[in-house]
């Protein structure tokens, strides 16, 4: 419409280029909630701003120099290296450093504007004071986010409020399905329920609502910001908070059962040849079978039912039940004695089996109707009498965990000598039953606490006059943030998705070793440190870092490539072929890797080919018509949006649009005399070959150049990167790792996890670079072969599991920092078996870093953590039969050290999954590649 209608053109002026207005459209299009608009808004603000800055104060400069110092040249120069460069570097910095999708259309259009105003303009070249142009391309800027944010609020408006609880909802249902088929593969003691498609698809179907979960929450809370309703968007952030919380419970389940099944899958040990369902026991009282705990369980996906009890059953027979239930310790001893981890097995689920399916059946009909109601109202769905459900199915089963426990070692004949790894295997599968009870007590705390919160956030909701606050506004109100020493612990900043989990934050390669010097492997100072070399070299170490090399070399190449631009000779070259969309692909193709620039030029390539093409034919069979061009461009644009949104193709969708725009609605403003001097390509009557062409070559010479500037000025290589980040992070977790989680509980004083939240979170955040590397080194090209992507996928998905058992024995430690006696006499009792299990573990992540980085082959004889762990777990063994220390240990000590047990496991696991995927790339190391040349 700047375009074809006469009041909207007259209105920004006679220059030309009115068909920006569509290009800001392109990149700032509605299809997204309208709190990604508030906040797109804002970015487009402060990016209208620093456009408008560059301009003027580069119009001033060029004025400064040639009126007062007679020195053009100089001011030239001047304008050249820091406005030009120096502006567009600082663009590219912040567009790699923030790495915001929202951001990206916000560094577009400000590189946009100030192209435009810097080298085609001419008021800086002539050194005079002109806003004609830098206030239509800021009228342009305006109208194109005013024009899409009118579109993504009137047409179909989508709010990131009714997404997030729709997502909340889904979520609840997955964890309600997940937990019903857990607890119910454990409690028949069958891992084939979890194998099945049922449980892949609610697995799968949880991690991809999860992941939209932090975007969602993000868009949200700039929506309760605009409407003054933060109270409500605090709340959300603390549901979203629990439902992190639950979702660690779930993954402790998981790994719990996993650990079963593999132990229960090795058969009876120890002379036992009984079968898992064969031990007799009494019927009448609280004994059954497992095979019979689980029997009225419905068929159906995901489904519990309450236990059956019988109608004729009255209050003697209750009171029997009752007194056979508290005289069990004794009446015990009549049961086989156990000779193997499966009796042990069947004793606990024997005791425990009916109050954890009741309480699992509890929780799931609580999870199946919170928490929200249909759409589109969604209100709060909390039943009054979901708490006190809660809290009696938790103590019944809090109780009953209590007695199988001390049942199950009461009777494990302690006494009896046994091999060591019989006994670990016998306090393995306690750590697994006992780490499976403790994860689903805590699963049902932290339902507690979610239902609390949505009881304030209904209240909150339901409040009569809503409060409204813009506090956010009041900025000279708001409080100095506190220090990270003075900090205290926050238990929602305790989660796995940070706001801006959902977005990559890419940082130096090496960020996760910032705190290298607090490590017992920081070394002194050398001698030398005081000299000046080395004190220039330390003081310059910020120019080592990545994003400002890539800083740099964007500057200097949009310095170069706009040079023609401010001299006489080749400035009617660069206006003739127009150079600035050249240098506007430039700032689109460039990025921080080869591989990633590649892909970025492919796309744009690609892009302005199909554009032009379609440009082209637009126009011979719409004769310049205004209505059919009109007509085209809509259909354009539905096909580009297609490509954008649904296919998620877009850098392809965007420059096919573009190219379009450049072409066809450039030729209208020709052909309506509504430029100055364009006369090269046929003025009013276009040559729309001529003006697709141009296009083109600027556009193809602008990628480039990009890759030029990116293979030629500190080539950063996706491969060699991803290679080098993943060996730094397994020194790192390995670093991590031989502290010694348990070891920080014995402190006395101020004792705390091994791991803080914000190293927790930047381990997650380069595991998101990692992947995005890995992604832009698969467009890389070299002559020894592509680049193994799948293999390399999954040494990253193994990985990533590691760093979420990680985050498991984090949270366990966390509960407590404290720690009771019995605990503190347990990690003493076990510090040297402790030891050796994690710088073994340690030991084998070196390796792994080693092999990874000089790309060489494993050695076939790596040591094996399987017998430290197995040496462990007896030691705990022993310490329950030694009746001299464990006499002020319970049960619930043991909790800890059965999450530590489970969590090395699970590492060894992942560990040797990744040296497998090792030999593949690398393969073995044998006589042949140790030959002395």
């Amino acid at each position: 419409m700047a375009t074809f209608a006469p009041i909207i053109s007259d209105y920004l002026g006679q220059q030309d280029g009115k068909h920006m207005v569509a290009t800001v459209t392109v990149y700032f299009h509605p299809a997204r909630s309208q709190g990604s608009m508030f906040e797109g808004a804002l970015l487009a603000i402060l990016a209208f701003i620093y456009a408008a800055f560059i301009s003027f104060t580069s119009m001033g400069v060029s004025i400064l120099f040639d009126q007062t110092y007679d020195l053009l040249i100089v001011g030239h120069v001047v304008v050249l290296v820091v406005f030009c460069g120096g502006g567009l570097g600082f663009v590219g910095w912040v567009k790699q450093r923030l790495g915001n999708p929202l951001v990206n259309v916000a560094c577009s259009l400000t590189s946009l504007a100030i192209i435009t105003v810097l080298t085609k303009e001419g008021s800086v070249q002539a050194a005079e004071f002109s806003e004609d142009k830098v206030v239509q391309v800021m009228k342009m800027i305006l109208m194109g986010v005013v024009a899409a944010m009118a579109v993504c609020f009137l047409v179909r408006p989508v709010s990131a409020r009714k997404e997030l609880r729709e997502n909340l909802i889904q979520v609840t249902d997955s964890f309600g399905d997940m937990l019903a088929m857990i607890t119910r593969s454990f409690l028949t003691g069958s891992a084939e329920e979890l194998e099945q498609k049922q449980f892949l698809t609610a697995s799968d179907h949880y991690r991809t609502v999860f992941s939209s979960l932090a975007k969602n929450l993000r868009e949200a809370k700039f929506e309760h910001l605009v409407l003054g309703t933060e109270a409500e968007s605090r709340l959300e952030v603390r549901l979203v908070n629990c439902m992190q919380r639950m979702a660690q419970s779930i993954g402790g389940l998981r790994s719990a059962a996993s650990t079963q099944f593999d132990l229960l899958a090795q058969g009876p040990t120890y002379g036992s040849s009984t079968p898992i369902t064969s031990i007799s026991c009494p019927t009448s009282g609280p004994y059954i079978t497992a095979a019979s705990t689980w029997s009225t369980i419905e068929e159906s996906h995901g489904t519990l039912t309450a236990i059956d009890e019988h109608p004729e059953e009255d209050a003697s027979s209750a009171e029997s039940s009752n007194k056979a239930r508290e005289c069990s310790m004794d009446e015990y001893g009549e049961l086989p004695t156990i000779r193997s981890p499966v009796d042990i097995f069947e004793r606990f689920i024997a005791h425990l089996g009916p109050s954890m399916k009741s309480l699992a059946y509890t929780l799931k009909q609580i999870l199946d109707e919170l928490p929200y109601g249909p759409a589109p109202d969604y209100k709060i769905a909390v039943n009054n009498h979901f708490h006190s459900s809660l809290v009696q199915a938790l103590q019944l089963y809090s109780n009953a965990r209590q007695e199988a426990l001390a049942l199950l070692y009461k009777k494990k004949d302690l006494r009896a000598a046994r091999p060591m790894e019989v006994e670990a295997d016998f306090e393995e599968v306690a750590a697994s039953c006992g780490y499976f009870s403790f994860s689903l007590q805590d699963f049902a705390e932290e339902m507690k606490i979610y239902l609390e919160t949505l009881d304030e956030l209904k209240e909150e909701v339901n409040e009569s006059p809503r409060r409204r606050s813009w506090t956010w506004l009041k900025f000279w109100r708001r409080k100095p943030q506190p220090t990270n020493a003075h900090k205290k612990a926050d238990p929602e900043q305790d989660t796995l998705i940070d706001e801006n989990g959902a977005f990559d934050l890419p940082t130096e390669i090496s960020s996760p070793v910032g705190h290298m010097r607090d490590s017992p492997f920081h070394l002194e100072k050398p001698r030398h440190s005081t000299t000046y070399n080395y004190r220039l070299w330390k003081a310059l170490r910020f120019l080592r870092r990545d994003d400002v090399k890539f800083a740099i070399k964007v500057g200097v190449g949009a310095a170069l490539f706009a040079l023609p631009s401010f001299l006489e000779a080749t400035r009617p070259i660069y206006a003739h072929w127009r150079g600035e969309w050249g240098l506007l692909s430039y700032m689109l193709v460039c990025s921080m890797t080869i591989g990633a620039s590649n892909t970025t030029g492919f796309a744009r390539l690609i892009g302005t080919c199909l554009g032009a093409a379609c440009a082209m034919a637009t126009w011979i069979a719409s004769q310049g018509n205004a209505l059919v061009l009109a007509a085209f461009g809509w259909m354009m644009s539905l096909f580009t949006s297609w490509l954008i949104v649904a296919k998620g193709k877009g850098p392809l969708g965007r420059f096919i649009m573009l190219t379009y725009n450049l072409s066809a609605l450039y030729a209208y403003s020709l052909s309506v005399r509504d430029d100055d001097d364009d006369d090269d390509e046929g003025g009013i009557d276009p040559i729309i070959s001529e003006v697709a062409l141009h296009r083109v070559v600027a556009v193809l010479s602008g990628c480039l150049w990009a890759l030029i500037i990116t293979r030629l000025i500190w080539p950063i290589s996706a491969r060699s990167k991803f290679k080098d980040g993943l060996s730094l992070l397994w020194l790192r977790m390995g670093l991590i790792w031989k502290r010694d989680p348990l070891a920080a509980l014995l402190e006395t004083e101020s004792p705390k996890a091994y791991m803080d939240i914000r190293e927790e979170f930047q381990l997650q955040q380069f595991v998101s670079r990692l992947e995005n590397l890995r992604s832009a080194a698969a467009s890389e090209f070299e002559l020894r072969g592509p680049f193994p992507s799948a293999t390399y996928a999954k040494i990253l998905k193994s990985t990533s599991r590691m760093l979420d058992a990680y985050h498991a024995m984090n949270i366990v430690i966390t509960k407590d920092l404290k720690g009771s006696k019995g605990e503190a006499e347990l990690l003493k009792y076990t510090v040297a078996e402790r030891a050796h299990l994690c710088a073994r573990i340690s030991h084998l992540f070196q390796v792994l870093a080693s092999s990874m980085k000089l790309e060489f082959p494993l050695n076939d004889a790596l040591p094996n953590t399987d017998h430290a762990r197995d040496r462990l777990l007896a030691k705990i063994f022993a310490y329950r039969r030694d009746e001299k220390v464990g006499r002020e240990t319970t049960d619930e000590d043991y909790a800890l050290l059965y999450a530590y047990a489970l969590v090395t496991g699970q590492l060894s696991k992942e560990i040797r999954e990744v040296g497998r995927e090792i030999e593949k790339l690398f393969g073995v190391l044998d006589e042949e590649l140790l030959n002395l040349q």
